[in-house]
């Protein structure tokens, strides 16, 4: 089976201000390493990868630096283009979409993956799902059911009733990089600014989109007890941890 080629786009220039420690929260500590650098671990590491692109805060570019040189000590030769990040989400997505515009456009690059680096536990088997589903079907997007929440419309009496699951999406997302580039360009001429990659798909393309079932474990860094739960999550199981006094 032919393997995708794919290029990733790790977005790490989000404040996180609510995790209440006075920087960018993929910037924390997790086992050693910049919350950031588990991310960009799983990029390089990912089959058929042909670009790893970092976007970040120009703020922070001294720190993610010092995690980059952390990382190539064990991935010699990577190469990792670093952008800066936009005013909105969708911003930080077009400037890394347009540093492998060339490469899309040439036919070099099959699926374009976009993650959020505070994700840090996003798995292999996570990312290669993500990909092998999108290059097989359009889209793919990772999602986790949300059974303690009900639709907002229900069925009246005597109406047929229609099953409906609620779920949340979480990255990485990926998409064939043809229509996705396509799709931020026309976007960036209409001034659309898309919640995430998914909206803007939808909004300009007609790929079909595949929910595929997300772990328990792939968590977002949003609060301090975030932290403290992803370093359980990735500490073997007897070592010690700090309890509160």
């Amino acid at each position: 089976m032919t393997v995708p080629r794919t290029a990733v786009v790790l977005l790490a220039a989000g404040a996180g201000r609510r995790v209440g420690a006075g920087t960018n929260k993929v910037l924390l500590p997790l086992a050693g390493a910049p919350v950031f650098t588990w991310s960009l671990r799983r990029a390089l590491e990912l089959p058929g990868t042909t670009h790893v692109v970092l976007v970040v805060r120009p703020e922070d570019r001294p720190e993610i630096d010092r995690g980059l040189a952390q990382v190539a000590v064990h991935h010699e030769g990577a190469r990792v283009w670093v952008v800066p990040g936009g005013a909105t989400r969708h911003a930080s997505e077009w400037s890394a979409l347009e540093a492998v515009a060339a490469s899309v456009d040439a036919g070099e690059v099959d699926v374009v993956a976009i993650h959020d680096t505070a994700r840090p536990l996003a798995d292999a088997d996570l990312f290669a799902e993500m990909v092998r589903v999108a290059h097989a079907s359009g889209g793919a997007l990772p999602v986790r059911a949300q059974r303690a929440l009900v639709p907002r419309e229900t069925p009246r009496p005597g109406d047929l009733a229609q099953e409906t699951e609620l779920v949340a999406v979480q990255t990485p997302q990926a998409f064939r990089a043809g229509p996705l580039l396509d799709a931020y360009r026309r976007a960036e001429r209409d001034g659309f600014v898309g919640t995430d990659t998914a909206s803007c798909v939808e909004a300009y393309t007609d790929l079909e989109i595949r929910c595929v079932a997300s772990p328990a474990t792939n968590i977002k860094i949003t609060f301090p007890e975030d932290v403290a739960l992803a370093e359980r999550l990735v500490s073997p199981p007897d070592a010690p941890h700090a309890s509160n006094p």
